[in-house]
């Protein structure tokens, strides 16, 4: 099934595949995070707060050249549907704000806010990621 917002093609043709990931090379490396022991040492680290999300990043102090990330809401969002769709927007702004502005050999944590992280525009929720990092590598 086409998503009603696909441009047309002529039938019988497949539109050309897409790829989410940055090129190899151009941009530090995202990783997910995926063990408790990584969040619970980003939560020791630094935090900074915005409308929309907290930020918590900590220096690993290695020689990685990859950046990870992990993200996360409990259910003070709300219910699975509200906390998956702030998890996916906060997935959404990182992939597109910590190419630019992230440091190799950081792990950044991203926690989704009460009812923000869901319905604050998207341009202000990415603005509010880049503040924070900014803020945080000070």
């Amino acid at each position: 099934m086409t998503p009603p917002e696909a441009p047309e093609t002529e039938p019988g043709t497949k539109p050309p595949a897409v790829s989410l990931c940055p090129e190899p090379g151009l941009t530090p490396r995202l990783q997910r995070m995926q063990n408790r022991a990584e969040f619970l040492a980003a939560a020791r680290a630094g935090r900074q707060g915005t409308a929309s999300m907290m930020v918590q990043a900590r220096n690993r102090h290695d020689d990685a050249t990859t950046v990870r990330v992990g993200f996360t809401c409990s259910k003070k969002v709300g219910n699975s549907v509200a906390r998956n769709r702030a998890k996916r927007r906060l997935r959404e702004a990182a992939r597109l704000v910590l190419p630019e502005i992230a440091r190799p050999g950081w792990d950044y944590v991203l926690i989704g806010r009460f009812e923000a992280t869901a319905k604050r525009p998207f341009p202000d929720l990415q603005q509010d990621l880049r503040d924070a990092l900014r803020k945080l590598h000070r």
